[in-house]
């Protein structure tokens, strides 16, 4: 008979070891899972920054395009009248084919500021183009680290029930081996 108790007593060593072998195994499985979560989630926090970022910068460049734009129009609407007045002033004497050589002149400045507006505007939609691409970048990889944050979330939770499945069952083997001794 007390063989047979140790022998029980023996098992029963046997099996807490496991069971404890088994609790630290998913313990440490469960860190490393946080330890994932925590750093996906600094990931999505630094990729929406980022995003935060780009649409700023996309919003500037959309107000400078507006701004440019409106000189545009207005350096036009400038050259249309340049143009009236140098219509008129083929019928005036000489007085006035110097004033047409300063308008010219003028003209002259205005074409080739619109030329550089024109050229700033292109650059600009380029601009404009590219941070929209990096802004739907940025979106999708927000999207994707989400799922990855929800499917971390899930597998810690899962782990969290299997420990507790075990913790119980752990200490019902317990108890009944305890029984069993009386």
């Amino acid at each position: 008979m007390k063989k047979v108790l140790l022998e029980m007593e023996d098992q029963k060593n046997n099996y807490e070891q496991k069971a404890k072998e088994s609790l630290q195994k998913v313990l440490e499985e469960k860190m490393s899972v946080e330890q994932q979560l925590q750093s996906t989630q600094r990931s999505l926090a630094l990729a929406e920054q980022k995003c935060e970022e780009w649409r700023s910068q996309y919003e500037v460049l959309k107000e400078d395009w507006r701004n440019l734009g409106a000189q545009h129009r207005e350096l036009e609407s400038q050259l249309h009248v340049l143009q009236s007045k140098l219509q008129g002033a083929d019928s005036r004497d000489l007085q006035m084919n110097q004033a047409l050589r300063l308008l010219e002149n003028e003209h002259q400045e205005l074409q080739a500021k619109i030329e550089h507006l024109q050229g700033d505007r292109d650059l600009y939609s380029s601009d404009t183009l590219h941070l929209q691409d990096q802004l739907k970048r940025s979106e999708e990889e927000k999207l994707a680290l989400v799922a990855q944050v929800q499917q971390l979330q899930s597998l810690l939770q899962n782990q969290s029930l299997q420990l507790q499945e075990q913790e119980k069952l752990l200490t019902k083997k317990g108890q009944q081996i305890y029984f069993h001794k009386f």
